[in-house]
C-alpha cells in the first residue's frame, strides 16, 4: 500500500506545481484553494507511504514523479519547448525512479 501512497502523493504533487502556474501569484481564489489542497493531500500521503518506505528513496521518487509530471504537463499545457536535450534529461529521471524502485524492491 505504501507504493500505492507515494505514486498517488506524486501525482499530487504534479497537481499543485501545475496549479502553481494559474494561481497568478495566489491571486486566484479558486485555483489557490485547488493548489494548496493538493499541496496538503500530496505531503500527508508522502508522510503515510514514509511509514514503511525509506525516506530517501521515497522523497526521491516523489519528487522525481513531480518533476517528470511537471516537465511533461508544462509541455503539453504551457508550450514550453520539448527539445531532444530536455526529453532525454526527463528520460534520465524516468530511469532513476524506476532504478530506485528496483533497488528497494
Amino acid at each position: 500500500m505504501a507504493w500505492f501512497y507515494l505514486v498517488v502523493a506524486g501525482l499530487f504533487e504534479v497537481a499543485w506545481a501545475i496549479g502553481l502556474k494559474y494561481t497568478q501569484g495566489f491571486t486566484r481564489l479558486w485555483p489557490t484553494v485547488f493548489t494548496v489542497t493538493s499541496m496538503v493531500v500530496s505531503v500527508g500521503l508522502l508522510g503515510l507511504a514514509l511509514k514503511s518506505l525509506p525516506v530517501g528513496t521515497g522523497y526521491a521518487i516523489w519528487t522525481g514523479i513531480g518533476t517528470v509530471g511537471t516537465a511533461v504537463l508544462g509541455i503539453v499545457l504551457l508550450n514550453e519547448p520539448a527539445n531532444a536535450l530536455r526529453l532525454a534529461c526527463i528520460g534520465l529521471i524516468v530511469a532513476g525512479i524506476i532504478g530506485l524502485k528496483l533497488a528497494s524492491a
